[in-house]
């Protein structure tokens, strides 16, 4: 890469230029080039180092996102990557996005100096000139200061272009309603699912298709949505489960017990992952893992899964997809999560749907409070943790034993049993917090609710119930539907 040099960067005035609209055509061509970067740190430290640059031309994937919204205006992520035209140092393309590395910051292990290397990658429009890629980072104020910047000559020999193929991979259309400019398209990439269920990857994407184009907002949207799978066989099925000592040899080396987390389903091959991807043209990636197990992830504008078989994963699929695309945090509070401090303290949070309440008078979603509402809303919320937080110790004790017994490699019985009695208990504590909300005075109100993003006290959410807060069958509140909404038409119009 020895014609990629660091940029010496802009004056101030230049940053006005992002106001402006871009036209697509003065600055990029149909094609697509991805910029694949190591992430490296701990707590305190972070290095960014250029891996490979790939270009995908026009008679492969091509571009896949919009003409014309390609500056990210919805100041949200904990990271941004922007491009600058290199002549007149004008912001031409950005994008908001998390990582899985600054998910890794806020482990335990971060914060006792261990360093560790994630891959990562930057999706962007084919330059027809020289840019400037830069990427930037939240400090404690939420301002975004620059890390890394680098020049980029679109021309540089030293750019990929191999054609896209790859053995054994089939693409298939799920849901095709034409051209990529104008839709939202979605890849949803299997996970161990070997040659002989080929046809168990069909009907699970079939459903899950289904399932996305049947709940709002994207049911009202479904004409601006296509969906492609992309199957290669795994080896092996199902994925990793380190703490019951299971390990798969799987296409994307999808695991369970990500940065501790039993049930957080994720994968650190990002390379693979994105060579599968390339296949089709696509603004978000699903990886569906052929397991049974509850597990998911979602990182904002990166990629999500969820496991495919397990009485809540529809739920998953759609939760999951909640935080991948639209950038919504957790709002739930009671259950463990792998993170230190992962929202400052004394800092209103970037996320739409998540406050610190800080200035009631103009909360987030002032809009569409419900007349008469108190702020914040004292809810039953007494009631509510202890239950819950009752739950919580019973489930983590179940979920140790199960895994215990599928260590010392106990009998497909006595384990199929004691994940029977777990699932029993576990869908019948899901119908109760549904009844106890549902039948509150405040059930189907917008205010502000303590309660969510991890923090059980200082943070609050909405409304009493969403899909971002609690499994099961049901919506996102009014205030993540109206977000979605917003984040759907910068890809469809």
């Amino acid at each position: 890469m020895r014609r990629i040099y660091l940029a010496i960067f802009f004056l101030v005035s230049i940053f006005s230029a992002s106001a402006q609209q871009v036209d697509f055509v003065d600055y990029f061509t149909n094609a697509t080039m991805r910029i694949d970067y190591h992430h490296t740190g701990d707590a305190v430290s972070e290095l960014v180092t250029i891996d490979h640059i790939y270009g995908y031309d026009k008679s492969t994937t091509g571009w896949a996102g919009s003409l014309v919204h390609l500056i990210d205006n919805f100041n949200n992520g904990a990271y941004y990557y922007k491009i600058y035209d290199a002549g007149s140092g004008r912001l031409i393309f950005s994008k908001g996005f998390d990582s899985y590395f600054k998910e890794y910051q806020t482990s335990e292990a971060a914060a006792s100096g261990i360093k560790k290397a994630f891959h990562e990658s930057a999706i962007i429009p084919y330059p027809n000139k020289s840019i400037i890629f830069s990427i930037e980072k939240r400090d404690k104020q939420n301002k975004l200061n620059e890390i890394f910047s680098v020049k980029i000559d679109p021309d540089d020999f030293y750019i990929i272009k191999d054609e896209i193929k790859g053995k054994g991979v089939t693409v298939i259309k799920s849901l095709d309603n034409g051209n990529p400019h104008s839709k939202l398209d979605v890849a949803i990439l299997g996970d161990g699912y070997t040659i002989e269920e080929k046809d168990k990857f069909e009907k699970d994407l079939k459903r899950f298709t289904e399932l996305l184009i049947n709940h709002e907002p994207f049911k009202t949207h479904k004409k601006n949505i296509n969906v492609y799978g992309v199957f290669k066989p795994s080896e092996e099925i199902g994925t990793d489960e380190p703490g019951a000592g299971i390990y798969k040899n799987t296409v994307l080396n999808t695991t369970f017990y990500s940065l501790g987390s039993e049930r957080y389903l994720l994968t650190e091959d990002n390379k693979t992952m994105r060579d599968l991807a390339a296949f089709v043209p696509y603004d978000a990636i699903y990886i569906m893992v052929n397991s049974p197990r509850y597990g998911g992830g979602g990182i904002y504008n990166f990629y999500c899964t969820f496991a495919s078989d397990n009485q809540f994963s529809d739920y998953i699929f759609l939760h999951e997809f909640g935080h991948s695309f639209a950038g919504l945090a957790d709002e739930y509070y009671t259950s463990d999560v792998a993170y230190n401090e992962f929202y400052t303290a004394g800092l209103e949070p970037v996320e739409p749907n998540i406050t610190r309440l800080l200035d009631k008078e103009n909360l987030k979603w002032k809009h569409l409070i419900s007349q008469g509402i108190e702020l914040p809303t004292l809810w039953e919320k007494k009631d509510y943790d202890a239950t819950d937080y009752k739950w919580q110790k019973e489930r983590r004790e179940m979920n140790r034993h199960i895994a215990d017994l599928k260590r010392s490699q106990a009998s497909k019985t006595e384990i199929e049993a004691a994940q029977d009695e777990y699932n029993k208990k576990d869908k019948a504590h899901s119908d109760e917090v549904d009844k106890y909300l549902k039948g509150s005075k405040f059930w189907n109100l917008v205010g502000a609710f303590e309660g969510a993003g991890y923090s059980a006290e200082g943070m609050y959410r909405p409304m009493l119930d969403c899909l971002m807060f609690s499994k099961g069958t049901k919506p996102f509140c009014k205030v993540c539907e109206e977000h979605t909404i917003k984040v759907m038409r910068h890809f469809i119009e």
